[in-house]
């Protein structure tokens, strides 16, 4: 017979969806899950676990391989565009759409841009 689950929910805050799903059962065991899930319009994550959520010291520990992970991706990208060095190189401005006076060229403009978009948590 299965044990009666536990719901927790975490902000998405400093943690990438990768880490925070490679590590879970890790830390909280087999039957644990994790998903995206916005709680009162914030987005985090949805822990289901027959015990206790992460502690503390695992939240930081899922955060800096989260971090490293980011850093990995801004080294990457910085080496592809090494003329377009910015200080946030994952916050770069993706032009969703531009004003003018021909809407068709302008959503066809802006659906290419979407297609490249990266997700927060990339």
């Amino acid at each position: 017979m299965s044990s009666p689950m536990n719901k927790y929910w975490i902000p998405h805050l400093d943690i990438h969806r990768k880490v925070i799903t490679q590590e879970l059962q890790y830390y909280l065991g087999p039957d644990a899950t994790v998903r995206p899930y916005t709680l009162e319009g914030e987005d985090g994550f949805l822990i289901t676990t027959p015990g206790s959520c992460l502690t503390d010291e695992q939240i930081d520990d899922i955060c800096r391989k989260s971090k490293d992970i980011w850093d990995r991706q801004a080294a990457a990208k910085a080496q592809q565009h090494p003329e377009k060095l910015l200080k946030r190189p994952l916050h770069q401005p993706i032009i969703v759409s531009r004003g003018g006076s021909d809407s068709s060229s302008r959503r066809s403009d802006s659906r290419h841009h979407y297609h490249g978009r990266r997700r927060h948590d990339d």
